[in-house]
């Protein structure tokens, strides 16, 4: 996949020049005019790396970089300083607030070239050990830190986002009568069914032991109990062998959105999680919503 710089910087002779000078590297350029722009633009798209001004009307690069750096969507993409000024005191202050690199005005071409190179590489290796950090291994999922990162990014952003919680029914008792290794199966299964429910770019978690998390960006809550009821149906349908035996697994699930329960994620987890519970004590089986003030049987269920 083709890497993104993003360009913040309010001459457009700089965005000309870099344009031309980066060509030869492959890599899709972005520009910003502004600074608000270059904030605006870095968590919209959240490119692989960001060539910086540091001196610009209204907000300086470097309080430009600290605004980055405190944001849960934009405080891991890499920033290269970019700027005339050659003081030490200004280079240190510029990775103090958390820069990879400093290019001074005039660029160099090679040396410009190769300290991009140089922070898009690690980039990619970054990603790369982050994803493998990121997987649960029975199940191919993200697993719970990552579900973790990823709920406070979602609150973050403006746009409403939507959060299932989902448990495998009496699990315990699959695994006392059948075995850990079925037990394992019925999570692969279960697994399977939930990443199914979503798109490509959305989060498939297993949360730990028998429950799963699905994370919805930028969807309502009405899309989430949708996107409930598919998993709910898909996993009535399953039909595991173990031995002799069968085993037909149900699940139980929470759902909530941050339209609805705020932009905290340890109240949005919380107020699933209780639509969870509630949907164990009506019976299992089921799909409850956290709504205002309590919860509620969605009615596709």
């Amino acid at each position: 996949m083709q890497q993104r710089v993003l360009v913040i910087d309010d001459s457009p002779d700089i965005h000309a020049l870099l344009e031309a000078r980066l060509r030869p590297e492959g890599v899709a350029i972005l520009h910003a005019h502004s600074p608000d722009e270059g904030v605006a633009m870095a968590r919209a798209q959240r490119p692989d790396l960001i060539l910086l001004d540091v001196e610009m009307p209204g907000r300086s690069g470097f309080e430009v970089c600290a605004a980055l750096k405190s944001d849960p969507l934009t405080d891991a993409l890499p920033v290269i300083f970019l700027t005339g000024l050659q003081t030490t005191y200004d280079k240190v202050r510029g990775f103090d607030l958390g820069a990879v690199d400093y290019v001074t005005k005039p660029f160099e071409p090679a040396e410009l070239r190769a300290r991009v190179r140089a922070a898009l590489r690690t980039r990619r290796l970054l990603d790369l050990l982050s994803t493998r950090a990121s997987v649960d291994g029975l199940t191919g999922l993200y697993n719970r830190a990552w579900f973790d990162r990823r709920l406070a990014e979602l609150c973050a952003d403006a746009r409403p986002s939507s959060l299932l919680m989902i448990d495998i029914d009496r699990f315990k008792s699959i695994n006392d009568q059948h075995g850990h290794p079925v037990g394992d199966k019925v999570i692969v299964a279960v697994a399977e069914c939930v990443a199914r429910a979503s798109r490509p770019a959305e989060g498939a978690c297993r949360y730990g032991g028998e429950e799963f998390a699905l994370l919805l960006e930028g969807r309502s809550l009405r899309e989430a109990a949708r996107v409930a009821d598919e998993v709910l149906t898909t996993v009535r349908a399953l039909s595991l062998r173990a031995g002799a035996a069968e085993v037909r697994p149900t699940v139980s699930i929470g759902v909530g959105g941050t339209a609805e329960l705020g932009r905290d994620p340890a109240a949005v987890l919380a107020g699933v999680d209780r639509a969870l519970y509630a949907a164990k004590r009506g019976g299992r089986d089921r799909v409850v919503e956290s709504v205002s003030g309590g919860t509620a049987l969605h009615a596709g269920s």
